[in-house]
């Protein structure tokens, strides 16, 4: 698929089909777009989690309660650890921008192996930590549902955007 058609077509699914796994090949390519993904000083200060066994699915999914989210046979967790992250000499931390450039690519990756997604951070995050063992410098960045959209899915990539010039800054 052309880059431009990927963007245009990259949109929030919310209606999965739980019966339809994705094949294993295709989830190595979505993963595989999160690690070859830029960071700051090239330090990876991430862990990319695929979560699609029945009994993770089942921990995980208290943190959040919508059932769109249940429905999806994978959950993308995003995680990275803060002090690995490469830091400014005023004390900025490069690792949320690490995180979002890595989860980004890999949603568009999902789009353009046909799979749908929808990046969430209001979840719980202590069911997550415990769900997942992490240790104290570990930060869940976010989650993103896996799955093919339901059979009569209606396709909103149509919505509006606000239009380049109430966005864009030429000087």
């Amino acid at each position: 698929m052309d880059f431009k058609d990927v963007i245009l077509k990259r949109e929030s699914v919310r209606n999965f089909d739980p019966t339809k796994p994705i094949p294993r090949e295709i989830l190595d390519r979505i993963m595989e777009a999160g690690r070859i993904a830029p960071s700051a000083s090239n330090y990876q200060p991430w862990e990319f989690w695929l979560v699609s066994s029945r009994e993770m699915l089942e921990k995980i999914h208290p943190c959040y309660s919508r059932q769109w989210l249940h429905d999806a046979p994978h959950i993308l967790i995003v995680t990275g650890d803060l002090e690995q992250g490469w830091e400014r000499e005023d004390g900025f931390n490069s690792l949320q921008t690490d995180l979002a450039i890595a989860m980004h690519q890999m949603i568009l990756a999902a789009t353009n192996e046909g799979v749908g997604s929808c990046w969430v951070t209001n979840f719980k995050i202590s069911t997550l930590r415990n769900a997942l063992g992490l240790k104290d410098s570990m930060q869940v960045y976010g989650i993103s549902p896996l799955g093919y959209p339901r059979e009569g899915f209606i396709s909103r990539t149509a919505i509006m955007r606000k239009p380049l010039h109430e966005v864009v800054i030429y000087k």
